[in-house]
């Protein structure tokens, strides 16, 4: 685990926005086999083979999670936003979300990096 991403998520202001971040952090640990992860941008990045695969980002009211390479995903209507081959989902407070479901997106995205 890099340090890095520990301490930027230690420092979100919100405590709920913490928990979500250190959730998605650990899902998409666990889920892909070799990811690294690195702070770029002042956000948590996750590369497979060097490529991007996975970002979380933090704004006043939401967390964002966003799976790059993303053109031949099959995601749910609705959820994410953004063009073909990035999409983002916006997680507010409360709001559920399934971290497994969300694991299988980046695992599939990252299979053809």
């Amino acid at each position: 685990m890099n340090q890095e991403v520990s301490d930027f998520i230690e420092t979100v202001k919100e405590p709920w926005q913490g928990e979500l971040c250190s959730k998605l952090r650990k899902a998409v640990l666990a889920a892909v086999p070799g990811i690294q992860e690195r702070m770029q941008y002042k956000k948590p990045h996750f590369l497979h083979n060097g490529k991007y695969a996975a970002v979380i980002s933090t704004s006043k009211d939401a967390v964002s999670f966003t799976i790059f390479n993303a053109s031949g995903l099959s995601l749910p209507e609705g959820l994410f936003d953004g063009p073909p081959e990035r999409k983002t989902i916006k997680l507010r407070q409360g709001q559920p979300f399934d971290s497994e479901q969300l694991a299988s997106f980046v695992v599939e995205a990252a299979s053809t990096l």
